[in-house]
């Protein structure tokens, strides 16, 4: 028997919340576990969370079920930006009236970071993101050997970052395997 596959699954949690939005539907993650484990000769070396937190206590429940799960959840703050600024500015759009604030944690780098660290012991990454941002760090990982998967959906994903992976799977077309079924189960965050 030959060695198993190692494959790593990496959650970009705001862009997937957007994507599901999208889409009309939530997944569960638990049964995203167990759709990335499959197949015969699979392991699931890793799986990594990534949220931003309007504060420490924000998504406690939630996050805890993740880590439950098996799940490294990381974590940053959201920080709140004038918009069109990129981060500077004074906040106001003249004539008095304030600008539009958004809030951002980017996560982009504890990605990379985690994808790296994994890479010498990982076949296959499972990406569930849509941020051009990550387009470099999957053309690294292709080019050490990994293959990639990214799973986002029509609408919600840049080209270049679909265009850097090796097969781009429509988050819609994964809904009867992974929508949440709350009238089914117990909802991801109980425990037992």
């Amino acid at each position: 028997m030959g060695r198993a596959l190692a494959r790593v699954l990496a959650v970009d949690g705001h862009s997937m919340f957007y994507a599901q939005q999208k889409v009309g539907w939530f997944f569960d993650p638990r049964r995203l576990l167990a759709l990335a484990s499959a197949g015969e000769g699979v392991e699931l070396a890793s799986a990594f969370w990534y949220a931003g937190l309007k504060d420490p206590t924000d998504q406690r429940p939630f996050r805890d079920a993740l880590t439950g799960l098996g799940y490294t959840v990381r974590t940053k703050p959201l920080r709140e930006l004038p918009s069109g600024s990129g981060g500077g500015g004074s906040g106001w759009a003249g004539e008095g009236e304030p600008q539009r604030h958004f809030t951002r944690a980017n996560l982009d780098v504890e990605v990379a970071i985690d994808l790296l660290s994994v890479a010498d012991r990982t076949d296959e990454v499972w990406l569930l993101s849509g941020s051009r941002d990550l387009e470099r760090l999957v053309e690294v990982l292709r080019a050490r050997g990994l293959r990639t998967v990214l799973v986002s959906t029509e609408g919600m994903v840049a080209r270049e970052l679909r265009n850097a992976a090796d097969q781009f799977v429509d988050l819609a077309s994964l809904r009867p395997k992974l929508e949440k079924a709350d009238a089914q189960q117990q909802p991801v965050f109980s425990r037992s």
